[in-house]
Parts: structure tokens; C-alpha cells; sequence
């Protein structure tokens, strides 16, 4: 019975990260100008580049248009990623 309910929170967990996650895809999406495979890359871009686990990438994010501020190494990592997608004479988005 235990096993069944360390599974049980376990896929709650999952299923919670994997909406946090895609909440930040459509952010990247709406600030970079990027289609949804892009904006995954770019988070797991940010991820690896920050050594900080894709659900916090996520959550920061997510959070950063109502709080209007992103952990200064999470920012620049996603900046970089996007400007590396941006083509040639595309505007940044200002943020």
C-alpha cells in the first residue's frame, strides 16, 4: 500500500512539473517569437547552461512576468539561447 501511494505522488508531481514546464514553452514562445519545439530547446538550452534542473528553469520562467525579474544566470543563458535562434535582422523582444 505504501509503494501505491509514493506512485500515486510521484505522478502527481510529474504531471505538475510537465504543466509548470509547458506554461514556460508558451512564455519562451510569446517573448522569444519561437514554435513550441524551439521554445522546449531553448529551456533545456537554459537548463544544462545554469546547472539548475528544467522544472526550476521552468518555474522562474513562468513566474517572471508577474514578478518582472529572472535570476540574473537564468536571463543571460536565455537570452544567449534565444539570440542564437533569432535570424539574421529579427528584433529582440525587449523584456
Amino acid at each position: 500500500m505504501i509503494a501505491l501511494q509514493e506512485e500515486v505522488e510521484q505522478l502527481k508531481h510529474a504531471v505538475i512539473s510537465h504543466a509548470v514546464v509547458d506554461q514556460a514553452i508558451g512564455v519562451v514562445i510569446a517573448y522569444g517569437g519561437l514554435n513550441p519545439g524551439s521554445a522546449w530547446d531553448v529551456l533545456r538550452t537554459v537548463s544544462q547552461h545554469t546547472n539548475t534542473k528544467l522544472r526550476e528553469v521552468a518555474e522562474h520562467i513562468v513566474q517572471w512576468p508577474h514578478c518582472q525579474w529572472l535570476p540574473p544566470e537564468i536571463r543571460h543563458a536565455l537570452d544567449t539561447a534565444l539570440a542564437s535562434r533569432r535570424r539574421p535582422g529579427q528584433d529582440a523582444v525587449a523584456g
